[in-house]
């Protein structure tokens, strides 16, 4: 029989709502396993973060950091959400990012933390460690982990399926019970085996899905794994239609996108065409270059299309001097370099690309899902804080609030729990028999991104639509069949989740016939 782990807290996912939440546990002494598909534990979408973190203003407040989120999700944000988030965000700022890991977050020459402004927000309340932040913060949280008694990492696992007593009991009548979840199967690739791995409470923390497009700003395992291990368990999914189109990610025909921060036009930078001509004037007198997302993303495509350009073009040189580029954005300077772009001489070619999914598995409060014992923090959850769009720098303050929340409700309820025992659950049953041809895999992958974004990308029509759920229900049914009879490979798992992700996303922006937010029906 495949080994089987037991631990009190299973954490799928190792980004910054996934870390926080095992940094919470391990404290308040509650032994915890967290999972990672890549070799690295601090790979994932929070490492890639360029943006910076809310924290507070000068002359701001819990009300203007309210009605900013509220403004910025076009009618369907949570306003209870974004009052926990205004709440309680800059405290554990405050006491876990500086204080307990000692981020290096950006400085004035005084001391004070340097505060900057993005798009959507009505002051200076971001602070930043230059354009890195999400890596300084998941470095920081990694070696703290690393070192805690109280925390296992799993690096090189890939999640399989969700254990539930409603799919994976022995006792078939566990079917009539309210479901529960009760742990995972996990892929180690390096013995190419499944394992059980029984937990009282799980959270999913696997981030988003940006790869089922085919330009995204997001790390390579953004499949979707989390949302369609979620929706197979039976947890409920809202808002996947409202996916955040970033407005500007570096363009280099047959090269690998790379995000340019919103904080470059914090900054001052305009968007431009080749000669150097505004135009998001054009598309919101108020805001102009910073305006929502959406916006400025769907505007950049009405320029491509009218003008038929392949890109548009960041203008920062006219905004900063070359030494302040070079201080304030050493990552992006140095990378657009190496591609052979001097941005504190020339303009920087950009397009729109997917970057953040605001719908996912459905929470309350607390993290919990509808699925008892069953947890959902970061981008793979959704409980209303971005409603239809969300506004800039608000991602890795969820993780922090949610991961700690998930955390505390766990530490308060796990004692009530009993733990799920091996001979109740069914073990992994392999019907594999030959290694899946990677050819075929690459193949049905890219099929899926150029179905998504050609016809559920940044502007949507009903035969685009329509077209998408066809072409994708007739394909899954062929990767189900690949799936079964092929030998487990994480690439494998990953196309059947990016299948079943992209029909949740599909299928939710054909119902929704309102054009809100970052979901937009021609």
């Amino acid at each position: 029989m495949a080994e089987t782990l037991e631990t009190d807290v299973l954490i799928i996912g190792s980004g910054v709502a996934g870390g926080i939440a095992a940094l919470q546990l391990a404290d308040a002494g509650i032994p915890v396993i967290v999972v990672t598909r890549t070799s690295q534990s601090q790979e994932s979408a929070s490492f890639y973060a360029q943006g910076g973190i809310i924290y507070r203003g000068e002359n701001d407040s819990v009300d203007l950091l309210v009605q900013d989120i509220v403004n910025a999700g076009a009618g369907l944000t949570c306003k209870r959400m974004a009052r926990i988030l205004a709440e309680e965000g800059p405290r554990l700022v405050k006491q876990i990012l500086i204080d307990r890991l000692q981020v290096p977050f950006d400085r004035n020459s005084d001391g004070s933390l340097m505060l900057s402004r993005e798009g959507g927000h009505s002051v200076p309340r971001i602070i930043h460690a230059a354009d890195a932040t999400g890596k300084a913060i998941e470095q920081a949280l990694i070696v703290t982990l690393e070192k805690h008694p109280n925390v296992s990492f799993m690096k090189g696992y890939t999640a399989v399926d969700l254990l539930t007593r409603s799919h994976h009991a022995i006792n078939r009548l566990a079917v009539y019970e309210p479901p529960t979840c009760v742990g995972a199967y996990l892929f180690d690739q390096k013995k190419r085996q499944v394992i059980r791995c029984l937990a009282k409470q799980t959270i999913v923390a696997t981030g988003g899905l940006g790869q089922i497009f085919l330009r995204t700003t997001n790390p390579l395992g953004a499949r979707g794994d989390g949302i369609a291990m979620a929706s197979r368990a039976g947890a409920r999914i809202v808002n996947a239609e409202f996916i955040q189109f970033h407005p500007t990610a570096l363009y280099q025909e047959k090269v690998p996108l790379f995000l340019i921060s919103e904080a470059v036009r914090g900054a001052g930078a305009r968007l431009v065409h080749a000669d150097g001509e505004p135009f998001m004037h054009k598309y919101d007198p108020h805001w102009k270059d910073l305006a929502p997302r959406d916006v400025v993303s769907r505007a950049i495509l009405q320029e491509m299309v009218e003008k038929d350009l392949p890109n548009v073009y960041l203008d920062l040189k006219s905004a900063l001097s070359a030494e302040e580029i070079m201080t304030r954005f050493p990552n992006i300077y140095h990378y657009c370099l190496n591609a052979g772009i001097d941005i504190t001489r020339e303009l920087i070619p950009v397009v729109p690309a997917a970057h953040y999914s605001c719908g996912g598995i459905w929470t309350n409060e607390w993290g919990q899902t509808n699925i008892r014992n069953l947890y959902a923090v970061g981008e793979v959850a959704c409980n209303g804080l971005h409603g239809a769009n969300r506004l800039a720098s608000t991602s890795l303050l969820e993780g922090v609030v949610w991961g700690d929340r998930a955390a505390r409700h766990i530490s308060r309820e796990i004692g009530g729990v009993p733990a799920p025992s091996p001979s109740e659950i069914l073990p992994w049953i392999d019907t594999g028999k030959e290694d899946p041809d990677p050819a075929l895999i690459n193949q049905d992958m890219n099929f899926i991104k150029q179905i998504m974004w050609n016809y559920v990308g940044p502007v949507r029509t009903t035969r685009r639509l329509d077209r998408a759920l066809r072409e994708l229900l007739h394909l899954e049914m062929e990767i189900e069949h690949f799936y079964r009879i092929s030998r487990l490979t994480d690439s494998l798992i990953g196309l059947r989740n990016a299948v079943r992700t992209a029909i949740i996303v599909a299928t939710a922006a054909w119902q929704n016939k309102q054009s809100m937010g970052c979901h937009c029906r021609e």
